[in-house]
């Protein structure tokens, strides 16, 4: 576990030759499958585009390596604390210690998260790493000095501060990507690194206990936390939303905006159920692939880690996956996809429990895990209001520990009375059952997400518009309507009232001004000083070639400029220059 164009109608001839058109490879010519191994080329260059966009951004560069750093820290810490108990009070401790750690954390996330919504997240990920390097640098001390209790307090003051790391991270990131493309990237690029951090941070804290003890292992943890600290605090600072005024004027800093904010919303609703569905299974995974090696497979201790590598790799191999579906612009459906690759692995198994079939099923499963991660965090991303996406995070986070907690719990009363293999596939069954019964309504969120091209394309020729946020440039967007109008036509006249913006895409027309007509042709806007001066129109603007135009009423765009002082400054800016052509 880590953390838009509806179809248009089709007859069923035309269903069925879209269907025959998309499969992997039409056996009819050379020629045909010479262009599907070319679109699968393209796919895989935009991918690497997309990802090299990352890595070129300072701000997506930093946070990525900063989130490295901090989930490296997380992993490693957890191995080096769970041996340490071991030493101290055997399984016993490592169960009580763990239990502690995780109902801590749960219980602390929604409250933590808000910060991410109270604060500049950037100075949240930066005050947690500096928490994180101070209570694990004290945990190595209190390890040095043999006192147990001490150790154990401060691993759980610990993870309950790196609650409130990935909330702010999650919010952050949209505000730093300037297109969905790059979003999706950004979390793909999160879950290569939570994939690494997967085998780099048991790998590295469990071979430093070795070598150097507790002491030194606990040391290393806080210089990975440091290096989150180093990166975080380079990120370059962005602007935080206006809250809702409702959520303003709650006490206690709006921490239930974030429940209130799910339930309101069935999109959120559905993915996040669906993700704490997920959250058990992978749980109730932990178990069962103790049971599936020294049970089933009888392949020895060594074995558990063997199956979990193929997790791991599958999960690397899962985050590319992802970011190829994102070309498709169905992030709900991959969701549910990456549902049933998570799923569907473990009925194999227990159908087939050999060796190599598990080697495969559970590299599958990695896949799914991985999609499922990617996209599920994508979509909150994109639906969830800015204003309380921290919080919202929070209750993900919680649902998920939660979830985790729950599947490992119920797994060992489900072995005792399914034994192994039912259990396996009872609890395989679930994933894929869920994504069968909830596929409508993850179609419906696709439809309601995704945002057509020519919309965003229009939003990004107007200067003030194009910097604000990536959410609120895709709702701003979605609320844009198109307008043909044939060369003659008057799009509005001097002092008439003004409504709306009107962004040209196609044609061209001929404003009226004091020093003469001046005609501009596509991309251009028009429309805007009315709005923004309060004003009646400054002169009259004729189509002089046939025009395709994408209007936006006054209130989106007021509310939109009004509440970002970036946008503020741009569109005084523009207007500053119209002032001059326009004399307004």
């Amino acid at each position: 576990m880590d953390f838009r164009e509806p179809l248009a109608e089709e007859t069923p001839t035309r269903r069925a030759s879209r269907r025959k058109s998309s499969l992997p490879f039409h056996f009819s010519s050379n020629g045909a499958i010479l262009r599907h191994i070319g679109a699968v080329r393209d796919h895989l260059a935009e991918s690497a585009a997309a990802l090299r966009g990352v890595f070129r951004s300072p701000g997506l560069r930093r946070i990525e390596l900063a989130f490295l750093g901090s989930i490296t820290g997380i992993y490693a810490n957890v191995v080096a604390v769970s041996i340490y108990a071991f030493h101290h009070g055997g399984p016993t401790a490592v169960g009580l210690v763990m239990a502690a750690r995780m109902g801590a954390a749960a219980a602390a996330s929604p409250f933590t998260a808000s910060l991410a919504d109270r604060h500049e997240q950037r100075r949240v990920m930066l005050a947690t790493d500096l928490v994180r390097v101070g209570t694990v640098a004290a945990t190595a001390a209190a390890a040095l000095a043999g006192i147990p209790a001490a150790v154990f307090v401060l691993a759980v003051l610990t993870s309950v501060a790196s609650t409130a790391f990935r909330p702010a991270e999650a919010s952050l990131i949209p505000r730093l990507a300037g297109t969905p493309e790059e979003l999706t990237a950004a979390n793909v690029s999160s879950s290569v690194f939570d994939s690494f951090g997967t085998f780099a941070g048991p790998a590295g804290g469990a071979l430093l206990y070795a070598v150097g003890g507790p002491a030194l292992a606990f040391a290393a943890v806080s210089l990975a936390y440091l290096w989150s600290a180093v990166f975080v605090a380079r990120i370059p600072s962005v602007e935080q939303p206006l809250p809702p005024p409702a959520d303003a004027e709650e006490e206690g800093g709006g921490i239930a905006a974030g429940f209130q904010a799910v339930w309101s919303e069935a999109r959120l609703r559905t993915v996040i159920g669906l993700y704490s569905a997920q959250a058990m299974v992978a749980g109730a995974y932990s178990v069962l692939v103790v049971v599936l090696a020294l049970e089933l497979l009888d392949l020895g201790n060594a074995g558990v880690g063997f199956l979990e590598a193929a997790t791991g790799v599958g999960a690397v191999v899962g985050a590319l996956v992802a970011l190829a579906l994102a070309k498709r612009k169905r992030t709900a459906a991959d969701f549910g996809l990456g549902l049933v690759f998570f799923g569907t692995p473990l009925v194999a198994v227990a159908a087939l429990p050999h060796t190599w079939a598990a080697v495969v099923a559970l590299g599958l499963l990695g896949i799914g895990n991985s999609v499922v991660d990617v996209s599920a965090v994508t979509l909150i991303q994109r639906v969830a209001s800015a204003a309380v996406a921290g919080r919202v995070f929070g209750v993900v986070e919680a649902a998920a520990v939660g979830g985790l907690g729950v599947g490992s719990v119920l797994t060992p009363l489900l072995l005792h009375v399914a034994g192994a293999r039912w259990s396996l596939a009872v609890v395989g069954a679930i994933l894929p059952a869920l994504a069968l019964v909830t596929r409508r309504a993850l179609r419906s969120i696709d439809a309601g997400t995704v945002v057509p091209e020519a919309q965003l394309a229009a939003i990004a020729t107007v200067p003030f518009l194009a910097a604000l946020p990536l959410q609120r440039k895709e709702s701003l967007a979605a609320a844009l309507e198109r307008v043909e109008l044939p060369a003659g036509s008057t799009l509005f006249s001097v002092g008439d009232r003004g409504d709306r913006l009107y962004i040209l895409s196609r044609g061209a027309v001929e404003i009226d001004l004091p020093g003469g007509p001046k005609v501009e042709d596509a991309p251009a806007f028009v429309g805007e000083i009315a709005l923004l001066r309060d004003v009646p129109r400054t002169a009259t603007v004729r189509v002089v070639a046939d025009a395709t135009f994408w209007t936006l009423d006054g209130g989106h765009f007021l509310d939109a400029v009004s509440g970002h002082s970036r946008s503020r400054t741009s569109a005084e800016t523009v207007l500053a220059s119209r002032g001059v052509a326009f004399s307004a």
